[in-house]
């Protein structure tokens, strides 16, 4: 009812009631009974009016007594809501809001709060980090200490959340306690540095109860307390951290907190629909579980960006790859494949099962699942791995993986490799994956080719092209390491010299190219005429040098030998006559030397020394002809 339809009837029933007075006053006694009875009417009518009028009026009052009973709760449920949205973005802090609620809600009491206080500490409780969401992840969710640089920007999340729940028109002081709750009692905390009584009361429980659920919640960084090593620390700093008071009321009831759960209910008397709100946060593919697993995706993304941009070791680049992004696309086998220089594509990196069967597929592009995906340039999606196996010939040792996702690793002007992911089971993977693995592959995809050219340029540096042997640099480098291996030890040494008698005269008759087939088959012959553990490399031009740890003279002069017969074989074999050989000296650690130029010097001499022997006794030969038949 309008105020102007009450005003109306109201004014109506005062003048009827003045009329009826003076219409008595003017009449008869016979009329005044026969007024008399119409009065008593009209007072039970309006009687009634007004009995129906407070009950309509009552029944409109419960209605929105009710009504903001509900928005009460439904304020409230929007609050938790976004908190657990919030929440949901951090790792190591899943449940810690409505811990805190409940503990809050338990202390308000005992502290005697009023329902103003309860309400606005309670909302507090679940918004105190909203401001988070103006720090990056990497800072929340690093696993270690924070820089300082690192702590000044989380610093900045109180005054962020006071700011964005300043602009929520709460009916209690939410704010305040937001803006304070990293306020210390001796004034040493932030964002003000206050103290004391100057904190809000709110903010002051706060504090506690955060630090008392952090000791006793699982971080990256520690494993969680029992919570009464935990009271035990947060009771050793009251009065510096902490209101002394509240911690005085925590002991008196942190035994009555370890038997609080998460509250599963807003309020006592809020329906079952509300377990399905919950439920509907919490549960298997709940907007919660939807958050978080975009956060995990986000960080870890971020994490394998961070690596393959971090290291041109393509091994340890690729192991760490593995590592994590099997994390977000599980699999039974993860493979690398790179493009080699003869086309094809070999397994750089492998994970999981079926090692020694994924290491010995060597696929040509176009062949198999893997080098369609290369030659196409596109990605496949739960394709059948059955074609990668088909050049294995033990048809036992195929593997059961029935579903492959494969992705190119396209650089701007190659195909540099293929990235793919093997499952047993039909239709193991989905498109979600698809979008991850697609997500960084062109990130690998630079990382492979930048990590390749880094080989190739280490290995130019330290590689001989022509030959593959070490060259002059590694050579001296590792021969520095088995000198200080040596003495370490006590060990022996033998490094041999040789220079190819003979070799300007293939040069001159045949050309270089002939020379460098000379060269190159030489030092093949010469890399398998010596042990595994020899080291055998180019110094330059025709001069060869070995690293023999523990040779002994009399083996030297046998190696020698060989040495000559596979300079000899080596010419034949490209010129077609006999037109090489070699000399050869050795040095010995530690009798003739205990440094590499030492070593290196004697040996230099000895070998002169026997190519002057040659040389003395090429021109015996070229002066009497007779002695060379003989």
């Amino acid at each position: 009812m309008s105020m102007r339809t009450k005003l109306l009837v109201g004014l109506a029933v005062s003048v009827g009631i003045l009329g009826l007075c003076a219409a008595c006053l003017s009449a008869s006694w016979g009329q005044w009974i026969h007024f008399a009875c119409h009065f008593c009417v009209a007072v039970l009518a309006f009687v009634y009016a007004i009995r129906l009028y407070y009950r309509h009026s009552m029944e409109q009052l419960e209605v929105r007594c009710e009504q903001a009973e509900q928005m009460s709760c439904l304020h409230l449920r929007t609050i938790k809501a976004l908190a657990l949205a919030i929440e949901a973005k951090e790792q190591s802090t899943q449940g810690h809001l409505e811990r805190l609620w409940a503990y809050s809600m338990e202390i308000g009491k005992a502290l005697s709060l009023n329902d103003e206080e309860m309400e606005a500490l309670g909302a507090a409780a679940l918004l105190h980090d909203i401001g988070k969401l103006a720090i990056p992840e990497q800072i929340i969710n690093k696993p270690g200490r924070l820089t300082p640089e690192e702590f000044e920007k989380m610093k900045i999340h109180p005054l962020i959340g006071a700011e964005i729940l300043s602009h929520v028109n709460f009916p209690y002081p939410v704010v305040p306690i937001v803006e304070a709750h990293h306020e210390r009692w001796d004034g040493a905390g932030y964002p003000f540095g206050k103290k004391g009584t100057e904190i809000p009361l709110g903010a002051r429980v706060l504090a506690v109860l955060d630090c008392l659920d952090a000791l006793c919640s699982e971080r990256q960084y520690r494993r969680a307390l029992p919570i009464s090593e935990a009271m035990l620390q947060v009771t050793s700093l009251a009065g510096s951290q902490f209101d002394p008071d509240v911690v005085a009321v925590l002991e008196q009831n942190w035994q009555r907190l370890r038997e609080l759960g998460p509250p599963n209910r807003d309020r006592q008397d809020v329906s079952a629909a509300d377990d399905n709100y919950e439920g509907a946060m919490l549960g298997d593919g709940g907007f919660l579980t939807s958050i978080a697993a975009a956060r995990q995706e986000a960080q870890m993304l971020y994490e394998i960006s961070h690596d393959l941009g971090n290291s041109l070791s393509l091994d340890e680049t690729l192991s760490l790859l593995s590592t994590r992004l099997r994390r977000l696309v599980p699999c039974d086998s993860f493979v690398v494949y790179v493009k080699s220089d003869e086309g094809q594509l070999r397994p750089q990196h492998i994970a999981g099962d079926h090692f020694r069967v994924f290491s010995s597929l060597l696929l040509n592009i176009g062949q198999g699942l893997s080098g369609r995906v290369a030659e196409k340039r596109t990605p496949v999606l739960n394709g059948n791995p059955a074609i990668e196996f088909g050049s294995l010939t033990d048809r036992s040792r195929v593997p059961e993986l029935t579903t492959a996702i494969s992705v190119p690793l396209n650089s701007p002007n190659t195909t540099v490799g293929v990235l793919t992911l093997y499952r047993a089971g039909r239709e193991a993977f989905k498109r979600d994956d698809l979008r991850i693995l697609l997500a960084i592959s062109s990130k690998l995809a630079l990382t492979v080719e930048n990590a390749l050219r880094f080989q190739q340029a280490e290995n130019s540096a330290t590689t001989d092209y022509l030959t593959g042997l070490p060259n002059a640099r590694s050579l001296f480098v590792h021969l520095d390491e088995e000198i200080s291996r040596c003495k370490r030890e006590g060990g022996s040494l033998a490094i041999t010299v040789c220079d190819l008698d003979g070799f300007k005269l293939i040069n001159d008759q045949f050309g270089h190219l002939e020379g460098n087939k000379v060269l190159q088959l030489f030092a093949q012959l010469l890399r398998s005429a010596s042990r595994n553990y020899d080291y055998v490399g180019r110094m330059g031009g025709d001069e060869f040098v070995i690293i023999a740890p523990g040779l002994k003279p009399d083996a030297a002069m046998a190696r020698a030998e060989r040495m000559n017969e596979s300079a000899v074989e080596a010419g034949m074999r490209v010129c077609g006559e006999q037109m090489l050989s070699v000399s050869v000296g050795s040095a010995f650690l530690p009798e003739d030397g205990n440094d590499a130029e030492q070593l290196l010097a004697v040996a230099d001499q000895r070998m002169y020394a026997q190519k002057q022997q040659h040389y003395q006794s090429d021109k015996k030969l070229l002066a009497f002809p007779a002695l060379a038949s003989s």
